[in-house]
């Protein structure tokens, strides 16, 4: 006759035996959709294209060339910029121009858009500036505006 304490340890080891083979196969494969999940996950793409009327100029943002307009960029971080446009013939233009965050980029809402959402969310701003022509002042008149200083300043004394 046969022993029933070792029959029930012999049964109940098959089943354990089964539930651990198929708790490995759901661990590997939630392991292997998490994987999945986080390289397919979108991001935000930020972009910011810069123009000139007249176009050509070139384009400095925070101080690093960049390129003439109609120019485009990368970049990573929101806030204000400052950009500089130089063209011949024109007066060079300096603006700190500020890159406004969008809503789905506000805390924690940026957490969401920037590592969980299943898509890519391509952020764009656009800024377009009127360079001013070059004023040449006659060689005359600027002597004529020396020689002026220069007896304003001698009366003073």
């Amino acid at each position: 006759m046969s022993d029933p304490v070792n029959t029930l340890r012999a049964r109940a080891a098959v089943p354990r035996f089964r539930f651990a083979s198929v708790d490995v196969k759901r661990g590997s494969l939630f392991a292997l959709l998490l994987l999945l999940a986080a390289v397919q996950t979108g991001c935000v793409h930020r972009r910011m294209t810069i123009r000139s009327v007249p176009s050509g100029a070139l384009v400095k943002v925070d101080g690093e060339e960049i390129g003439y307009t109609p120019v485009s960029m990368d970049f990573t971080y929101y806030g204000t910029r400052e950009i500089t446009l130089t063209k011949d013939g024109y007066e060079t233009q300096s603006v700190m121009q500020k890159v406004r965050t969008p809503w789905y980029q506000w805390m924690p809402l940026d957490a969401v858009t920037d590592n969980l959402l299943p898509f890519e969310v391509t952020n764009r701003h656009e800024f377009t500036y009127q360079l001013q022509p070059k004023v040449v002042v006659p060689t005359e008149e600027l002597l004529n505006r020396g020689n002026m200083l220069r007896s304003e300043t001698q009366i003073g004394q």
